[in-house]
């Protein structure tokens, strides 16, 4: 298994992320802890539009801390639109993160809570750029759709 050099915590922790990753320096950069009283809806967003198309899906990738589900980066088959985007997002890969224990895994966390798990659906901006490695350094070139997860136990 993959040695890991970043964590959620310690000498590896978030404030550290920046000396091995000169990118995620900045105010823009996970993980975020949203704050429910100081959200502020905007009216003028629409809702967001996912289309999904399971045939584009073209393989699983163990990663070592988890793993990628990988896409086709042709047409326009799997995409988000709407919200604040302008133009389609082709989707390129989702995966999940999680932790040990049912109380916590989530990267994001709201109010300091966290949840079980975090879906990242990665998407990039095909209307501007020609593939996902030329939008992923770019400020409007990639679009991430969190979705957290909870455990919930049926009888």
């Amino acid at each position: 298994m993959a040695s890991l050099n970043w964590s959620y915590q310690g000498n590896n922790g978030p404030d550290q992320w920046h000396k091995l990753y000169p990118i995620a320096n900045g105010n823009h950069q996970s993980p975020i802890d949203i704050k429910t009283k100081k959200v502020k809806k905007d009216p003028s967003l629409g809702h967001l539009k996912i289309t999904w198309n399971l045939n584009t899906c073209k393989e699983i990738v163990n990663i070592g801390h988890s793993f990628h589900v990988n896409f086709e980066d042709k047409d326009n088959l799997s995409v988000v639109t709407g919200g604040p985007l302008t133009g389609n997002y082709r989707l390129h890969q989702f995966h999940f993160h999680w932790g040990q224990t049912d109380d916590h895994g989530s990267e994001h966390t709201v109010d300091g809570a966290k949840y079980a798990s975090e879906l990242h659906l990665v998407h990039w901006n095909s209307d501007k750029y020609s593939s996902f490695a030329d939008a992923s350094d770019k400020p409007d070139g990639l679009s991430i759709v969190a979705v957290f997860l909870k455990v919930s136990y049926t009888t």
